[in-house]
């Protein structure tokens, strides 16, 4: 059955985004029970366990390899550009490839190509290619995750499992395969060191061109994987239905079979335009992230000027990692009681009104405090927003929409992360003379409290797009009544 549904009281959905559901332990353990979702979920651990892994092993490499100081400073940036270049320039290909093609031959052909390319990277040990490879193995994994999100909807059994599905998934990409190839790459980095391996046998760099073949494996099994048991996948995306998009039911995309990509692209654009609820979701995701690019490019400097040095970095960086995971546990609790588009909504403006308290706090414990519930906000967000186009995005476009809200993430995100720092620089620190008292303000604190304003603004507007969309397309299954 299906899980893109917008009205479908019958699977679990009241017509308003609000699902009836269990806890969250109970919920997730149905979604493991379906068989082709937990393959599938096995085979998303195989390929984020190569990623993170490869990534690790890429810094080393190139760290090893540079024959300059230049190229050493910039071993490890150089990497995570070539990692997050290909986000930015082939997500939108990306996501014509899942609604065009069978994704199952999508996911595997990528695969494939990654395997290919980390043997080649682990054969020819040169800086350069590190950078290159690296970047066609990026461009491989743009092309896969659209194709494996826009699928696992489709292996759910009513809308209600979308949430803990995205749950599992998240848990499953940032947190256990983030252990796992730690766990990896210092085991196999450390075989010399902890059997004696003497010199000669490895040269300078050889365990850790092992660890780059053994995620060359895993991306291999994961293939090998889609191939022989996750048959689910090869059925192609289900042809769009005038009546499917909230608010487009007028100007649904070209139902046509078999349409070409020029077409695909232009629909995809008519769809947006013509779905508030899409339209909505886009705009508070984008003042979110604007608002977390803000905040992670000024927190250094936000925590010197609470005179905490690196320790207070450190914190506030680990209060925005568990607030985030307490917003993601919080989340299908919360969507009982209202509505995706209001939890939403009420998020991200949550999370920028609580950003103004980071920007005038005095002192590190109420900005610690702060920070944990602006990560609150955040993961209650990003999962919301995952949900909302797994059960409300129909199959036909939710490829072309997963493409846009990650590529939407990596360029918001990425540019508002580069151009905090040049902002705080040119404000510059400021004397404020309040109630008789000097205050002395570094660049951080307006930049922060913008950032804020920005995201509470960019969330009440969401709402208000989204929630016409709900009242456009209730109007319209009443007139097709």
């Amino acid at each position: 059955m299906r899980a893109s549904v917008d009205e479908d009281p019958a699977a679990g959905n009241d017509g308003a985004g609000r699902r009836p559901g269990r806890p969250a332990l109970a919920g997730a353990r149905e979604v493991l029970a379906i068989p082709a979702f937990r393959r599938l979920w096995m085979v998303t651990g195989l390929c984020s366990s190569a990623d993170w892994l490869a990534l690790a092993a890429f810094a080393a490499l190139a760290g090893t390899l540079a024959t300059s100081s230049a190229g050493l400073n910039y071993a490890f940036s150089g990497v995570l550009f070539a990692n997050l270049l290909p986000g930015l320039l082939f997500s939108p290909v990306a996501g014509l490839l899942a609604d065009r093609f069978d994704r199952r031959t999508v996911m595997a052909v990528a695969d494939l190509a990654r395997c290919a390319l980390l043997l080649s990277i682990a054969a020819v040990n040169s800086y350069w290619w590190i950078l290159v490879g690296g970047f066609l193995v990026q461009v491989a994994t743009t092309m896969w995750i659209p194709a494996k999100d826009a699928a696992v909807p489709g292996l759910l059994r009513r809308p209600d499992q979308v949430a803990p599905a995205a749950q599992l998934g998240l848990a499953m990409t940032y947190g256990l395969t983030i252990a796992v190839a730690g766990g990896l790459f210092t085991l196999i980095t450390g075989a010399g060191t902890v059997f004696g391996l003497p010199s000669h046998v490895l040269d300078m760099n050889g365990l850790t061109r092992l660890a780059v073949v053994v995620a060359a494996l895993f991306y291999l099994a994961s293939a090998v994987s889609i191939a022989t048991v996750l048959p689910e996948l090869a059925a192609r995306p289900t042809p769009a239905t005038a009546a499917a998009p909230a608010g487009a039911a007028d100007r649904a995309p070209d139902a046509t079979p078999g349409p070409g990509l020029g077409a695909m692209l232009r629909d995809s654009v008519s769809y947006v335009r013509a779905s508030p609820l899409v339209r909505g979701l886009l705009i508070g995701m984008a003042g979110a992230l604007a608002a977390g690019g803000a905040v992670v490019g000024s927190a250094q400097t936000y925590a010197l000027s609470l005179r905490g040095g690196q320790a207070a970095f450190g914190l506030l960086l680990l209060a925005a990692f568990v607030g985030l995971v307490a917003g993601i546990l919080g989340t299908p609790r919360l969507a009982r009681r209202v509505t995706h588009e209001r939890l939403f909504g009420i998020a991200v403006v949550g999370a920028g009104s609580v950003l103004v308290v980071v920007a005038l706090s005095p002192h590190l414990a109420v900005s610690l405090a702060a920070v944990v519930a602006v990560g609150a906000g955040a993961g209650t967000a990003f999962l919301t927003g995952v949900t909302i186009i797994g059960s409300r995005v129909e199959d036909a476009m939710r490829g072309r929409v997963n493409a846009l809200y990650q590529s939407m993430l990596k360029v918001v995100l990425g540019c508002s992360v580069a151009l905090a720092p040049l902002l705080v620089t040119l404000i510059g620190q400021r004397r404020l003379h309040l109630w008789g008292e000097d205050f002395l303000v570094d660049g951080t604190r307006p930049v922060i409290l913008g950032a804020g304003l920005l995201a509470a603004l960019a969330g009440g507007l969401a709402y208000r797009r989204m929630r016409a969309g709900i009242a456009h397309s209730g109007e319209s299954a009443g007139q097709r009544r």
